[in-house]
């Protein structure tokens, strides 16, 4: 019993060694000094309703969205082409990063885009947060010539339908910056 009991444990520490490479980091562990972007997020009347958070991890972008005094219910969640968000309705933002060209949503068999983001669920109080790792996303490509911007739309992602999900209206909008 001792020497199955041993050789299970030595067979354990074996798979574990084997398992760890030091020169390779699974895609969206955190990367040290990895580079961030701050989105204030705010209505067409300009009230603060929450932020965007890009990080670098490894192999993508980390995105954050932690949302307040946002109505309740499902919202889609998108990383906009464009670094503007003039009001009323937001549409200097442009349509959603899609450097690769894919089709929109993660349910559609030709996407998704970059900027598909899940849909953010607000809570009775106006509290929502979401966040995901977006393979092959670079701080270089969000932060381009023309910037980009993350908004937060009146209805819910059907995570299919091209070019948007159907999501309705553009409530909130901020534009990225280094932080």
């Amino acid at each position: 019993m001792l020497r199955l009991t041993m050789a299970a444990g030595l067979a354990a520490c074996v798979i574990g060694l084997s398992a760890c490479d030091e020169g390779k980091l699974e895609t969206g562990a955190p990367v040290a000094g990895g580079a961030t972007a701050v989105a204030p997020l705010r209505t067409a009347a300009g009230a603060d309703v929450g932020r965007a958070t890009a990080t670098e991890v490894a192999g993508g972008l980390r995105f954050t969205v932690d949302g307040m005094n946002m109505p309740a219910g499902t919202h889609g969640a998108h990383v906009h082409t464009t670094g503007r968000c003039d009001a009323p309705d937001f549409t200097t933002a442009g349509g959603h990063w899609n450097p690769t060209e894919m089709k929109h949503g993660t349910m559609n068999p030709q996407g998704p885009h970059y900027g598909d983001i899940p849909n953010l669920i607000v809570d009775s109080g106006g509290r929502g947060t979401v966040a995901a790792t977006i393979p092959g996303a670079t701080m270089a490509g969000l932060l381009d010539a023309d910037g980009a911007a993350f908004v937060i739309h009146a209805g819910p992602d059907d995570l299919k339908t091209d070019p948007s999900g159907n999501s309705g209206g553009r409530i909130a909008c901020g534009v990225f910056q280094a932080s």
